[in-house]
């Protein structure tokens, strides 16, 4: 495929950084460890994002969204992640997820109907694919969904889902036809208040803990088959392409994370004195931070390449796999290099880089994992 690339910023991206890093400092850092110990969610913070526009980022303004592009999008959440991981990866599960399998398959009345209240936040979004004994492995899932007159008939669960507690509404991937076909699954919107539909275990996480990560729980939830997403059978074919944009979000995410660890090791590597000089200036700490500094540069520029196909609507599975890759395994490498340069401190709460270690690590994994990424990557590359 022939590429060509505009590496200059707008202004509309200038403005939109220069908010988003403005909000993060003084609504997010302030709170950000408290919210993390607490494992709490602040609804109220989604709240105000609402106000900014930032939780309808794709949403044409039509339906009350800002209408922006991906590039925007990578900013947004870039700059979010750079302060807090667990907010960005909310932010992004709403946006990519919820909203963008709604904004992409949904009728006219649907969007009408759903989008203005996701946009704005009056609605949290959620998203169901994973099932406990189906992670990667999506076609066996056990949920299924049954036609009784008008309705569908749900049953089943879904695991790992953020908001699946708080959330106001989620995209459920169901199985309407036979286990293993790629031509069996739907996607359905359930509203919370659907009777039925319940949020089950909260999971006890090692980092992204003020993010939500619930089970939902369907038990004969009667969901109208007007809530159906596209045609019976294409729910598969939708959520890999959700997916295909989900990925731009994890590394966008991941790229915040490693952007916020550097930030700091940088920072203390020119405060911290050893040896009668800054330790900035001895070759083992200056080396490690070029070497971060190496991994950023790549992993954005791979990331800005797939979000500029996604905005010209060009097939960027490949790119976008390579893009959480690379992103989501140097946000690890330049999380544990940082702890590594702060020394025992990055070992304690009292200063960031512990939990941008700690948060780094679902990168490899949400969203697919490294190795079903290279699983795609390959495939693409092979044919």
């Amino acid at each position: 495929m022939s590429l060509s690339f505009n590496f200059s910023i707008t202004e509309t991206q200038q403005s939109v950084r220069a908010m988003v890093r403005d909000f993060a400092v003084k609504n997010i850092r302030p709170n950000l460890m408290e919210w993390d110990e607490a494992q709490y969610f602040p609804v109220e913070l989604f709240k105000q994002l609402g106000e900014l526009g930032l939780m309808g980022i794709l949403v044409p303004e039509e339906y009350g969204g800002s209408g922006l592009g991906y590039q925007e999008y990578v900013d947004v959440i870039v700059e979010v992640a750079r302060v807090c991981g667990s907010i960005g990866l909310s932010l992004a599960a709403h946006n990519s997820l919820c909203t963008g399998h709604i904004l992409a398959f949904a009728n006219e009345e649907q969007k009408q109907r759903w989008l203005p209240k996701l946009a704005t936040a009056e609605w949290i979004g959620a998203w169901g694919l994973t099932e406990a004994n189906t992670g990667s492995d999506a076609l066996r899932m056990m949920t299924t969904a049954v036609v009784d007159g008008d309705d569908y008939i749900i049953n089943g669960s879904k695991n790992w889902i953020t908001h699946g507690k708080s959330g106001d509404i989620a995209v459920v991937m169901v199985r309407t036809g036979e286990q293993g076909s790629s031509k069996g699954i739907s996607a359905i919107v359930v509203e919370r208040g659907t009777a039925g539909f319940s949020a089950g275990k909260k999971e006890n996480k090692l980092g992204m803990r003020a993010s939500e990560t619930t089970e939902m729980i369907f038990d004969n939830c009667r969901v109208p088959k007007v809530n159906l997403l596209g045609n019976a059978g294409e729910g598969f074919k939708q959520a890999m392409k959700v997916l295909d944009g989900g990925r731009i979000s994890i590394a966008a995410l991941a790229l915040g994370i490693a952007k916020g660890a550097f930030d700091a090791a940088v920072d203390y590597s020119k405060a911290r004195h050893q040896f009668g000089k800054p330790i900035s200036e001895f070759q083992a700490i200056s080396f490690k931070l070029a070497d971060m500094a190496t991994d950023i540069e790549a992993a954005e520029l791979l990331i800005r390449q797939a979000a500029d196909l996604k905005n010209r609507h060009l097939p960027m599975t490949k790119e976008s796999a390579m893009a959480k890759y690379f992103a989501s395994e140097v946000s690890v490498r330049v999380a544990t290099e940082a702890v590594q340069i702060f020394g025992g401190y990055g070992y304690t709460k009292d200063f960031p880089v512990e939990k941008f270690y700690r948060d780094s690590k679902l990168c490899t994994i949400g969203e697919g994992t490294s190795e079903i990424q290279k699983i795609v990557i390959a495939r693409e590359i092979l044919g």
